[in-house]
């Protein structure tokens, strides 16, 4: 019985508050604690009267429960404005997809297009002289002045393939799996620093709290795996700039978040269990657990709860799975060698390797950061430093996932989160020489498989490679081609959230369709 609703003075068989009396009728003035004992020990206002007062009804909670019902996430995305009993269940997309999964190898600190994919021949003819200014047309930089001399590419550039790609030296993997990788030489962003730039291309906005792709994906899709997180993240360097808010579920219900393994040794920590817990013990822990989660969600409705319970039974189910998934040892040597990784040692290679594993067992998305690339100085040390740990293991995970036949349903995608200035940075205060700074208004990334145009280069740059002159792909095109070749429309895929709809791509972005096969 609710608080100030008495026995006896509740009249059932009728809706009608009006004969209630004030509980202050008569008294005159009240205040404080006077008034509290007043209004709880005399007001007799019923349930129903007081559903009926605030305009709701049992009628209209009876319907409101029929449309949620209606209204079941099963259907297709964007369908449905409640959060569904099972949120990872699998669900169809708005069309038929061309990729199941999708592995994004993120160069965080952005490798130079100009040194690597993008050859300018003429930036060699400018070197030690100043770029023109009807170039630049006014872009400031965080470290050089925008009169600073050229610097021509740093490596010796050669044609690969049947498509006759142009890639540098530093590179001899990639240029051996060059006809099956989409160039797009055309990338920018809105962003000129790592932090927001590596969060806008995960988010699609400046700032920490908004969803990441994977979390979009996974919200939208659900898993196809219930023994290994749909959404997994690993990191091959020291930090990233942007940190957690790359992978967040920002707004959406936090079972969506990417989950991060280590690098070696248990993926999470704490998955296996402690001495003297055998599983019979801890699968009972487990269900009384889950049981008083349950009675909570139902009695509050807090979707942070079905998270809850969510996660204790994939921790349960990972001291089975990611044990198996970690070990390397059902791996041939040839595969071994094939990604230059070595079982237990932790390296990029290892966790391109591990993605592969993880796609054959229904990871739907699968991020790998290798950060190391923000070359302010000794550009030509970092990136054979940093081509050396990652070239190999990037062309192995193509050439391994073709001959496996799931590339076609598998999207790669390498990159950072901006490019590199034209411009020479050098620095005697700060001890920089021979590096370049950030550069957002030009770059390049390649894609492999997920229904993308192998062997093939799109958009251009400017002969110094500062401008893009042909087909710009901004980072919205970029999310919202990627959401389509996974059968997603960018445009339908919303959450409500703070009175509005909210998407990956926000207000922008249009598919790429000439990249697409």
């Amino acid at each position: 019985m609710s608080r100030g609703i008495r026995p006896g003075n509740e009249d059932r068989s009728k809706n009608n508050c009006s004969k209630t009396p004030s509980p202050l009728a008569g008294k005159g003035r009240v205040r404080g604690k006077e008034y509290r004992k007043l209004f709880f020990d005399q007001t007799a206002l019923s349930r129903r009267c007081f559903l009926s007062q605030t305009g709701v009804g049992l009628e209209r909670i009876a319907l409101a429960s029929l449309l949620t019902g209606a209204l079941d996430r099963s259907s297709p995305v964007g369908a449905a404005t409640t959060e569904p009993a099972d949120p990872l269940a699998a669900r169809p997309g708005h069309f038929a997809p061309k990729a199941k999964a999708v592995i994004h190898l993120f160069m965080a600190g952005a490798p130079s297009h100009l040194d690597l994919f993008d050859y300018k021949p003429a930036l060699a003819k400018y070197e030690g002289r100043s770029i023109p200014p009807e170039v630049i047309g006014g872009q400031r930089y965080a470290f050089i002045r925008s009169d600073a001399a050229a610097m021509g590419p740093r490596f010796k550039f050669a044609k690969h393939g049947q498509c006759g790609a142009e890639i540098a030296e530093v590179l001899p993997h990639l240029a051996g799996v060059v006809d099956d990788i989409c160039l797009i030489r055309s990338m920018r962003t809105d962003q000129f620093n790592h932090a927001p730039a590596q969060i806008f291309l995960n988010t699609g906005f400046a700032q920490p709290g908004r969803p990441s792709m994977g979390s979009w994906v996974t919200y939208g899709l659900g898993a196809e795996t219930r023994d290994l997180p749909a959404f997994v993240v690993m990191s091959t360097g020291s930090g990233i700039s942007g940190g957690a808010a790359n992978w967040s579920s920002g707004f959406l219900p936090t079972v969506y978040s990417g989950v991060r393994f280590r690098n070696q040794g248990d993926p999470i920590v704490d998955v296996s269990s402690p001495a003297g817990i055998d599983a019979q013990v801890q699968r009972d822990t487990l269900d009384l657990v889950g049981k008083l989660n349950r009675e909570r969600l139902d009695s509050v409705g807090d979707p942070e709860i079905t998270t809850r319970i969510a996660a204790y039974e994939m921790a349960y189910r990972l001291q089975t799975s990611a044990p198996e998934l970690m070990d390397l040892g059902s791996e041939t040597q040839e595969t071994l060698d094939l990604y230059g990784a070595q079982p237990d040692k932790p390296s990029f290679a290892r966790s391109c390797l591990l993605a592969r594993r993880m796609v054959e067992r229904g990871v739907r998305f699968i991020s790998i950061y290798n950060e190391g690339w923000d070359a302010h100085s000794d550009l030509v040390g970092n990136h054979k430093k940093n081509c050396g740990d990652t070239d190999q293991a990037s062309a192995a995970l193509v050439e391994d996932l073709r001959r496996r036949g799931l590339l076609d349903e598998t999207l790669v995608i390498w990159g950072g989160e901006f490019g590199r200035t034209p411009m020479v940075e050098s620095n005697a205060a700060l001890g920089r020489s021979l590096g370049r700074d950030h550069h957002p208004q030009a770059f390049t990334m390649w894609l492999a498989g997920g229904g993308f145009k192998p062997g093939f280069s799109y958009g251009a740059t400017d002969e110094l490679g500062f401008n893009i002159v042909e087909k710009p792909v901004h980072v919205f095109d970029l999310q919202a081609t990627v959401l389509n070749q996974l059968g997603l429309d960018h445009e339908r895929l919303t959450y409500r959230f703070a009175g509005r709809d909210f998407r990956l791509t926000d207000v922008h972005g249009s598919v790429v369709r000439e990249l697409l096969s």
